[in-house]
């Protein structure tokens, strides 16, 4: 399906979680459309070893894909201090190819048992692709991660992840504090604000 819209804007994921998130933070101006959405449900590769590599390979495997003259991707990692920022690229794997959240998690406090250091921080980086030119839009959150996982809002690692100045995890924070703090809000709040004056 083409982009014959200069407010509508392709997101290179499938995950529903993601979308639902940015269509909160983006409000009304902008119309998202997903991968799923447009009929494809399969997977874009992930094989860089940089977030912002990961963004910009999936923004141009979907703009292959499909009709859409441009396109955004973001890919975002978990960075803990006394793990030397891992699991970082590799969040969403962390436990393994077919691993999930809750193994994620799992393996996050097995790995920090008995580490008094907890700081981490959230980074997102949005890429946005047209034609032969790329973008690219950092959103970092800093943090500690808990003992345990805590509330049943959000996804990934977000129940166990306490942003600086709260003492409760982005699961168990209103969905509507989060989309105002989280890292992937500050990425598109920079995105949203280039965006606007792109499209003037």
């Amino acid at each position: 399906m083409a982009n014959t819209n200069h407010r509508t804007i392709l997101f290179a994921t499938g995950n529903s979680n993601k979308t639902r998130e940015a269509r909160a933070i983006l409000g009304g101006e902008f119309v998202l459309r997903d991968l799923s959405e447009i009929g494809f449900d399969g997977e874009l590769k992930e094989e860089e070893d940089t977030l912002e590599g990961n963004a910009i390979s999936k923004a141009k495997q979907a703009l292959q894909l499909t009709e859409f003259e441009s396109c955004f991707a973001e890919d975002t990692g978990l960075e803990v201090v006394a793990l030397g920022g891992a699991p970082g690229v590799f969040s969403a794997r962390y436990a393994g190819k077919d691993g999930n959240s809750e193994a994620n998690i799992k393996k996050l406090l097995e790995n920090l048992e008995g580490v008094p250091d907890r700081r981490a921080r959230f980074r997102t980086v949005i890429a946005y692709v047209r034609g032969e030119e790329v973008s690219t839009f950092e959103g970092i959150v800093e943090g500690t991660i808990g003992e345990e996982p805590k509330g049943r809002k959000g996804f990934g690692y977000d129940p166990v992840f306490i942003p600086r100045g709260y003492n409760q995890t982005f699961a168990q924070l209103p969905i509507s504090l989060k989309n105002k703090i989280s890292h992937r809000a500050r990425a598109f709040e920079k995105f949203t604000n280039w965006l606007r004056g792109f499209q003037r």
